[in-house]
């Protein structure tokens, strides 16, 4: 009797063991997925609307051709100062398209694929096959004016959509970032205009 009883202890002690060491992963999993800033008031889990959900199924693909534009100039640009603006703005998107996929998911939206160019549905300022296969093949100064003269009007296209999602948004993250990259591109812009008038 004596023995049965200690072995009914030992596995009460057992099943509680396993149940905290379930209890634990449960929790390390929910903190793993709790969205792009943890659990404060821009996590995943923030309310958002039809218009946070447009923002990011259009930007994420939009930043993904900012990069793939601004890797071409590492080999193709002349300017110094074409190359390391293309290197500030690859700094900065590639990050703001980790946190986008990461709200889709959240969100339980489908994040885009991995298509770059301008299509029927696409966000304003994307480039077309056309344009990006012609940026390219240039090289040096013919390099430096063309860039500078897509990116400015990608920038353009992504400010626009960053501001009807300050307007028209829901969740304080992603207006936070819309509000980011209005500041961002804008002053972006006005760099690459003065860039580009130098090199005429």
């Amino acid at each position: 009797m004596h023995h049965a009883h200690h072995t009914t202890r030992r596995l009460t002690r057992l099943a509680l063991a396993a149940t905290t060491a379930l209890l634990l992963a449960a929790c390390g999993a929910r903190d793993e997925h709790a969205g792009p800033h943890g659990n404060g008031p821009d996590a995943g889990s923030s309310p958002h609307n039809a218009a946070d959900s447009a923002f990011a199924r259009d930007m994420v693909p939009h930043h993904r051709q900012a990069l793939e534009m601004a890797g071409l100039a590492v080999g193709r640009a002349s300017s110094p100062a074409v190359r390391n603006l293309a290197a500030e703005i690859a700094k900065a998107q590639k990050p703001e398209i980790t946190t986008l996929e990461q709200w889709l998911t959240s969100w339980g939206e489908e994040v885009p694929g991995a298509t770059h160019h301008a299509g029927k549905h696409a966000m304003a300022g994307m480039m077309s096959e056309a344009d990006m296969k012609s940026l390219e093949k240039s090289r040096g100064a013919a390099f430096d004016r063309a860039f500078l003269r897509l990116m400015i009007e990608h920038h353009e296209g992504a400010v626009a959509s960053a501001e009807t999602e300050s307007e028209r948004g829901a969740h304080s993250g992603a207006k936070a970032l819309a509000r980011r990259i209005v500041r961002t591109q804008h002053a972006e812009i006005v760099t690459m205009r003065k860039l580009g008038y130098g090199l005429k």
